[in-house]
């Protein structure tokens, strides 16, 4: 397994992470995602860490917690070979403070994270959301306080704008306190919005990109395409397309260039979308889900699929989009000062 650094750290993390939102199924709409149990989530841990796939990414929103449970009671009696990644922010209870990014809710919501994975520290902790009602100031020093009591070793958020990360990124600066050096954000071939503002910032600022949802959703797995809809009972004929629809000619299309590259390479269409994200710049790890065995050692097959320069560029071209303004200002008119990420 690759390692790669995370953003300005010295923290190397696995390129591919193992992500639990399948375990539990405590809601309907985890549910279709999966409902695996200790059992079968103890099994799939047992592969993920033969493979060298030792971080493990979840959420205290993820089935209201049953999912960190679970992932806490399958990685029992090896916590030292596991490294856990988890989120807050979110919604965990009904009262008025049980959501959000401030002091009283990260504090209980920290702790209660800890307890349900059965550890005494997280090795990444992110922000699942940008809270707006809370300032940033108090967020980012209660998030320090934490890293210096032991209870988490690095700080990253999720799901943030180019603003609310610049901004965090300066606050944390001006007072020493510690910095985010993740980003967990969506990027895959169906969506590459992350590119115009977030790569270039994390380039510029250190900030490695956890990627979720690489394959959107279930739909570039190559059981979707061309007269072929998706099958009853997947997640996306369940849930559909999580995040803006896609056109059925924009989907086909770059379906169309992965199963050609699968050909080509002896390889999955959706072990080739993976490779593509896992070649991007600012990438540190990809998170892939799975349901079963199969799926995770299918998934952890992208990790040594190298692409040529060319096949990278007929994905690029089969996924490229316009981009929305300010960014097809500055690649039309300031394009040699102002250039994209490569």
């Amino acid at each position: 397994m690759e390692h790669r650094l995370l953003g300005g750290s010295g923290f190397r993390v696995p390129a591919l992470s193992f992500g639990t939102a399948t375990f539990g199924g405590g809601t309907d709409f985890f549910r279709a995602w999966g409902t695996t149990g200790v059992g079968e989530a103890t099994r799939l841990v047992d592969i993920a860490l033969d493979a060298g796939v030792s971080m493990f990414d979840s959420a205290d929103s993820y089935s209201n917690g049953l999912a960190e449970e679970i992932l806490g009671r399958a990685i029992a009696g090896r916590r030292g070979r596991a490294l856990l990644s988890t989120k807050a922010t979110f919604r965990t209870g009904d009262g008025p403070n049980d959501i959000g990014s401030s002091r009283h809710h990260l504090l209980a919501t920290l702790d209660a994270s800890l307890r349900r994975l059965g550890t005494d520290y997280i090795d990444l902790w992110q922000m699942h959301g940008f809270d707006a009602m809370t300032p940033v100031e108090e967020t980012l020093r209660t998030l320090d306080d934490v890293v210096r009591a032991g209870k988490v070793r690095y700080v990253g958020c999720s799901n943030f704008s180019g603003w609310h990360l610049m901004k965090s990124l300066a606050v944390a600066d001006r007072y020493g306190w510690s910095r985010y050096v993740a980003h967990q954000a969506y990027y895959s071939l169906l969506g590459r919005e992350y590119e115009w503002e977030l790569m270039p910032l994390a380039l510029d600022q250190k900030v490695g990109a956890v990627v979720w949802s690489p394959l959107a959703g279930g739909i570039l797995t190559g059981k979707v395409g061309r007269n072929r809809p998706a099958p009853k009972g997947s997640r996306v004929a369940t849930l559909g397309v999580f995040g803006p629809e896609p056109s059925h000619e924009q989907l086909y299309t770059i379906v169309d260039a992965l199963e050609a590259i699968a050909a080509e390479t002896d390889r999955t269409v959706a072990q080739v979308a993976l490779a593509w994200v896992l070649h991007r710049p600012s990438v540190a790890t990809v998170v892939v889900g799975a349901r079963d065995e199969a799926q995770l050692r299918a998934n952890v097959g992208a990790v040594d699929l190298k692409l040529s320069a060319d096949q990278m560029k007929r994905l690029d071209d089969a996924s490229a989009r316009p981009p929305t303004y300010p960014y097809w200002h500055q690649r039309a008119v300031f394009l040699a000062r102002n250039p994209p990420p490569v």
